[in-house]
């Protein structure tokens, strides 16, 4: 019964998010009369993952680490967020678990200006983000974008950072994970929870009734197994530097898989790509933090 009732509320919590989401990417295209270029195709659009499919690594990471540099938080507070990401990610069915990672999913940002966050974030993005586009999945989104197909992105990033990354690829826009906000000013909570998994797929589906489109007609990407909600409410399906299991899942139906890293092949990787790319910054700040600390010391 505890378990039915946890599975319940995680549902609840994932539509909640989902529609969350749309009303923000929706509020963002439509705040000004949209003015459709001739041969838009109204009922056909894209979606993108970002971590590890649009830019590699986690884009919500290397935000943290734009902060850290200008002394935003610790060192510590870093490697604390990353690890409540760690164990949303490994072990999210934990409903304990699963709970404290929404409540600190975001608290780095609580009870600062959110006008102050998309300022940093555009920063951070020039500084951290902007090489660390895949060419080649931008191409994609252009193919799309050339059709006359909308494409939006699809991330667990705060909606804002997600915004800023779609607007500087030339993209209609994005869904994100949404904070709430009062008075301009983030309260350290979440609608629902971070967009993430069956989260992905609500948001999908809500954009979907807003902006009238098939779903039938529209392309997903990602690289990870957790977004398999995402990519089968749709019509067309692509597997983008898949992790393990979302590689043997695509074959499984039939999907399209395309890999545009370089080194190592993804069935060589058995860590998941996100996860990856968090405990790779972590170790690289641990030996910052080190480093500093050994030149203090022998200037002293």
């Amino acid at each position: 019964m505890r378990k039915r009732k946890a599975f319940d509320d995680q549902a609840s919590a994932a539509e909640i998010a989902g529609a969350a989401s749309a009303e923000a990417a929706y509020l963002a295209v439509h705040e000004e009369d949209e003015h459709l270029p001739p041969g838009t195709d109204l009922t056909a659009a894209a979606f993108f993952d970002v971590d590890n499919t649009m830019m590699q690594g986690a884009s919500i990471f290397h935000f943290a680490r734009g902060l850290v540099s200008r002394n935003f938080f610790t060192t510590g507070d870093l490697l604390r967020f990353a690890w409540l990401q760690i164990k949303f990610r490994l072990v999210g069915e934990d409903a304990e678990d699963t709970s404290r990672a929404r409540e600190g999913a975001l608290a780095f940002v609580a009870g600062r200006q959110v006008s102050e966050i998309v300022d940093l974030g555009e920063e951070i993005y020039d500084e951290l983000m902007a090489e660390r586009i895949y060419p080649r999945t931008r191409e994609l989104a252009q193919r799309h974008l050339d059709a006359g197909q909308r494409v939006w992105l699809v991330t667990a990033t705060p909606v804002e950072l997600a915004q800023i990354i779609g607007r500087r690829l030339g993209l209609t826009g994005a869904l994100g994970t949404v904070a709430e906000t009062e008075d301009g000013v983030y309260s350290g909570r979440l609608y629902g929870e971070m967009l993430h998994g069956q989260a992905k797929a609500a948001a999908v589906r809500a954009l979907a009734a807003r902006e009238g489109l098939d779903l039938r007609r529209c392309t997903a990407y990602s690289d990870s197994v957790n977004d398999v909600p995402m990519l089968s409410v749709v019509g067309t399906a692509v597997a983008i530097n898949p992790d393990g299991a979302l590689r043997d899942i695509a074959r499984e139906r039939g999907w399209q898989i395309k890999d545009f890293r370089t080194g190592r092949k993804a069935a060589k990787i058995w860590v998941p790509g996100a996860l990856g790319a968090v405990l790779a910054g972590i170790a690289a700040l641990i030996w910052r933090s080190f480093w500093r600390r050994t030149r203090r010391a022998m200037a002293g």
